[in-house]
């Protein structure tokens, strides 16, 4: 629980300091994060180049953003992945199997092994406790910023384009619980996330939504829904 609290107080703070610019305050976020990120063996490529620019004139918030480009874009990788892989394996069993209370069973904790992925990736590593409080914050973050409707509006999509038409009624379920547990992946990396993104670009939905399909459709939901 302790390391999500600072995860989101170093994001509070890194905002913070990208909006009044003071170097004494994003040089405080930043050594942190440093911290934070000095003993994972898979960054090292990553730390190795913001240390190449370690003599450039640069202001800390300038520093901030290089280490959102280089580093976190790195960690961000890691997310994206665990979301793909999950959303992926949600779509197929929920759309094979015929127990609903089985697919509840087992989206819920396909969910939260995702969550708990996405929190260690950037350095949260939840307990049982955290896990469970990270998942009601990124429900409520969900529903707050209408997440629900950009699920089903993308579900939508796949119909007017005649994608889930030719699919099953249960591989159509399959389709929009993959891309719920991509839009819940995505919340999770806005509150797990330590820095707001800078220059990395932040997964978007629509790629790792249609990335659900590619199970049910031998890899071709992302080609024809972009058709």
């Amino acid at each position: 629980m302790f390391l999500l609290v600072k995860l989101q107080r170093l994001r509070r703070q890194s905002e913070a300091a990208l909006a009044d610019g003071k170097d004494a305050s994003a040089k405080s976020a930043l050594k942190e994060l440093r911290g934070l990120y000095a003993d994972r063996p898979e960054l090292a490529w990553a730390r190795a180049g913001l240390k190449e620019h370690d003599r450039a004139i640069m202001t800390a918030p300038e520093r901030l953003a290089l280490f959102d480009r280089v580093l976190m874009a790195s960690v961000d990788d890691q997310a994206r992945q665990a979301i793909a892989q999950s959303a992926r394996r949600v779509a197929v069993v929920t759309a094979i199997t015929p127990f609903a209370v089985f697919d509840m069973g087992f989206v819920l904790y396909e969910n939260l092994r995702m969550m708990r992925r996405i929190a260690t990736a950037y350095g949260g590593r939840p307990g049982f406790a955290a896990l469970l409080n990270l998942f009601w914050r990124v429900l409520g973050h969900v529903v707050a910023t209408g997440g629900l409707a950009m699920t089903d509006d993308l579900f939508g999509q796949f119909i007017g384009q005649g994608l889930a038409k030719r699919l099953s009624a249960r591989a159509g379920q399959g389709m929009f619980n993959g891309g719920l547990t991509a839009r819940l992946g995505i919340a999770a990396i806005d509150i797990s996330r330590p820095l707001p993104f800078i220059e990395a670009k932040r997964p978007r939905f629509r790629d790792l939504a249609l990335e659900a399909g590619k199970g049910l459709t031998g890899g071709k939901a992302g080609t024809e829904a972009q058709e």
